[in-house]
């Protein structure tokens, strides 16, 4: 089961291929804990559900750097595509 869940959006700005974002305040969460991400049918900012379904996951993969013990963790986007705007992906992370 996974301890902690949310989503966070992955700003592009005016174009890029690669962009992050930040997650805290999971302030349990343990240097060896477990963190996964990926992409749902839901818009965000700039791109509509349609897009996070059938185009996303077919040009940009997600990863996730290692946990900071009591802070979070980072999910780096990288797209073979340029991208502009704001994508969201859903999180969680577990023991």
């Amino acid at each position: 089961m996974a301890t902690g869940t949310g989503s966070v959006e992955i700003d592009f700005g005016a174009g890029g291929t690669v962009a992050s974002a930040t997650v805290t305040g999971q302030t349990s969460i343990l240097a060896t804990d477990h963190v996964g991400a990926w992409f749902m049918a839901e818009a965000s900012t700039n791109h509509s559900a349609e897009t996070h379904r059938y185009i996303l996951p077919l040009f940009v993969g997600l990863s996730v750097g290692a946990p900071t013990a009591a802070t979070g963790f980072t999910v780096t986007a990288t797209s073979l595509i340029t991208l502009t705007g704001k994508i969201k992906c859903r999180w969680a992370w577990s023991t």
